[in-house]
């Protein structure tokens, strides 16, 4: 019979790696061995703990339930062999972290070599993406997450605040005017963002609360914040974008901010998000520490 603590082992890393040849990969193991273990788990069980396709695998309910408690055990034997060894009392392992892409771009990518010289033992996966991840389906031991945290199992901490601007370059202004209040922006060339709800290519939401709402249009829209700052900066149009994808061209010069007759929106919050665990790893600790230090308590994008 197969080791049933090693079958969950091998189980967390398929899940983690997205694969079986990933995990193999991974451990060392041969893909033959792999599913044997998995097939041992789910005979012993009496489950699916996976939904099998050609193109991917994804948790089934049972597994997903798995799993959380799975990984609970896995973390648990970590934290012990941590509280009793000497020389284990610092974090070690692999970190994985998935980010926002123009944040991460700009603001956690920099500031890594910094935290692997304090943390020499604990290699860093960072993986970039604007979708909202699931940390636990999806084998991320840290997410960070900007906007309203929904009610769920997961747990949080908040990093920092998110603010917003509506800028351009000095060359659009000088060619196409300067606007002065809301109503004068379906009248400009304004670059939209496509993944955006109060803020998106189509609308601009202004106010506290986004009670005030203005059509816009433009010559481009993109899914992506940067690509949005590059194209204003080269005076392409008006951009309403968070302050941590333009502090360094407003600092610059190269954008300037627009005083409207309304505020922008409240910014959203950033958040550190992970797996809700009695005893969260040395290496999850050591990151978020890490982030609230560099991110608070006023955050290094602040205008």
């Amino acid at each position: 019979m197969l080791d049933r603590f090693t079958g969950m082992q091998v189980f967390a890393k398929v899940v983690a790696q997205g694969s079986f040849s990933g995990a193999a990969r991974s451990l060392g193991l041969s893909q033959t061995m792999v599913t044997k273990h998995i097939a041992a788990l789910e005979s012993r069980l009496g489950i699916s703990l996976f939904h099998r396709s050609t193109r991917k695998l994804s948790l089934t309910e049972p597994g997903r339930l798995f799993f959380i408690r799975s990984q609970k055990i896995l973390t648990d034997l970590e934290e012990m062999e941590q509280e009793v060894s000497a020389e284990n009392q610092e974090p070690r392992g692999l970190l994985r972290l998935n980010a926002p892409v123009s944040f991460a771009i700009r603001h956690v990518g920099p500031i890594l070599p910094e935290f692997s010289r304090r943390h020499p033992l604990v290699t860093v996966e960072l993986g970039l993406d604007d979708r909202r991840i699931d940390p636990i389906t999806e084998g991320w031991d840290l997410t960070l997450r900007i906007g309203r945290m929904p009610s769920s199992a997961l747990r949080s901490r908040r990093l920092a605040q998110v603010d917003f601007v509506v800028c351009a370059a000095p060359s659009y202004l000088e060619e196409y005017g300067t606007p002065r209040s809301v109503a004068d922006l379906p009248n400009h060339r304004c670059l939209g963002y496509t993944l955006g709800d109060e803020i998106s290519s189509a609308r601009w939401s202004f106010g506290p609360n986004g009670e005030r709402t203005v059509p816009v249009s433009g010559p481009m829209h993109a899914n992506n914040g940067d690509i949005l700052r590059e194209a204003a900066v080269a005076g392409q149009g008006i951009i309403y974008q968070p302050t941590f994808i333009v502090s360094d061209e407003l600092k610059s010069g190269r954008l300037v901010p627009l005083p409207l007759d309304v505020p922008v929106m409240t910014g959203p919050e950033l958040h550190a998000v992970y797996a809700p665990t009695p005893h969260v790893p040395l290496k999850i600790r050591a990151m978020i520490d890490f982030l609230v230090e560099r991110y608070g308590p006023v955050p290094p994008w602040t205008i």
